[in-house]
């Protein structure tokens, strides 16, 4: 019996991975050598809105949380994702996060969602993480750009080819493009 639920379960996380509907675009996460150039990339302030879309286990997102929490930043922290095991474990990292309080996590397609979501301030800046497949990453800025004016984007290891002319690059394992829109 034990046999069966185990892979039951294993069978039910392999599907969710493996599914267009819960896995459009596969999960792998951002290289921890690179952390400390996204976390320069973002640029953290006070007042600023940082939204990962596609946000994986949240590796980002809570290493920069993490480092507002230790310059006394009030930045707030997005984290988007469609896999509902990712966002579980996202869940479970947020209740021992000492910036819990400036962390949210929506389950939602990036394809879909309102991205108008962290533009609802008033004032500061606001910045989107990307570290999707390149084929996407148009898309997703066509999005943005419809419901929003002023925002930076932070694009691990993929170009975004139509903003090319507006393109800062910073070398690390990987690179990592920034775009100020």
């Amino acid at each position: 019996m034990g046999f069966f639920i185990f892979f039951l379960f294993l069978g039910a996380i392999i599907f969710i991975f493996s599914s267009k509907t819960f896995s459009p675009i596969p999960y792998f996460p951002s290289q921890r050598a690179d952390l400390p150039l996204i976390i320069k990339a973002l640029n953290l302030k006070n007042n600023q809105t940082v939204t990962d879309l596609g946000a994986g286990d949240g590796l980002v997102i809570f290493k920069a949380a993490e480092s507002a929490y230790k310059r006394s930043l009030n930045t707030q922290f997005i984290a988007v994702e469609i896999n509902p095991v990712l966002i579980l474990i996202m869940n479970v990292q947020k209740l021992f996060h000492p910036n819990r309080k400036n962390i949210k996590i929506v389950l939602d397609d990036i394809f879909k969602m309102d991205l108008s979501l962290p533009s609802r301030r008033k004032s500061g800046d606001i910045v989107f993480y990307l570290y999707i497949s390149p084929w996407y990453l148009e898309k997703v800025i066509e999005n943005c750009k419809l419901k929003i004016v002023n925002f930076r984007v932070v694009s691990y290891m993929y170009p975004v080819k139509s903003l090319k002319k507006k393109e800062g690059i910073i070398k690390g394992k990987n690179s990592i493009f920034v775009y100020n829109l």
